[in-house]
């Protein structure tokens, strides 16, 4: 029986722009256009993801079973030490669905009314089990959104966030930053 990640080799043959070291990805994840997805280092992505688009991943992140992340050419971007749980849907391009446009893949662009917009996690954000992120949102550094929660906004640094749509329910301790300096102290400066 196969390990349940890809090996080294594997991941090279996948055909990501970037891929850096310690690097676990599922077999049972999914990616649409690797060749614009560029992976950090010690990252671990688990089954049943689906990556497409122009994707960058940096150092230290976890991926939750069952999360899509659809970026198209506008762009997902995760700093180091951002986190998704389980069942997490990040979007940088969604249909309108007001009906000002058709919907879906198999329609024309031109009559389509598509919204896109880069979605940034800035570092030592995470996000919780079921929510959703839509298109042109970032999570400025330490936010944290809460399980089943739908971002339609951009977050200030170090607030928690919950629910439909997103709001702050208070404020996130900073203490991470300790711990990030001394991760890194421990292992003597190399990432």
């Amino acid at each position: 029986m196969k390990n349940s990640f890809y090996t080294a080799d594997e991941l090279k043959n996948i055909g990501f722009q970037q891929l850096g070291q310690n690097v676990f990805i599922s077999r049972y994840a999914h990616f649409y256009r690797p060749e614009l997805m560029c992976i950090g280092s010690h990252v671990r992505i688990d089954d049943f993801c689906i990556l497409s688009g122009q994707i960058k991943i940096g150092s230290y992140i976890h991926i939750g079973a069952g999360t899509t992340l659809i970026a198209g050419m506008a762009g997902i971007e995760l700093e180091d030490f951002s986190g998704l749980s389980h069942r997490v849907n990040i979007f940088a391009i969604s249909d309108d669905f007001s009906g000002r446009g058709m919907i879906g893949p198999m329609i024309p662009d031109e009559f389509r009314n598509v919204r896109s917009g880069k979605v940034l996690l800035q570092k030592h954000t995470v996000v919780g089990c079921g929510s959703v992120i839509l298109p042109g949102v970032t999570l400025a550094e330490g936010s944290a959104v809460g399980a089943l929660s739908l971002v339609i906004r951009s977050t200030q640094p170090w607030k928690t966030y919950g629910g439909h749509p997103a709001r702050v329910t208070g404020p996130r301790s900073q203490r991470v930053l300790e711990l990030e300096k001394k991760f890194l102290e421990s292992l003597d400066g190399s990432l």
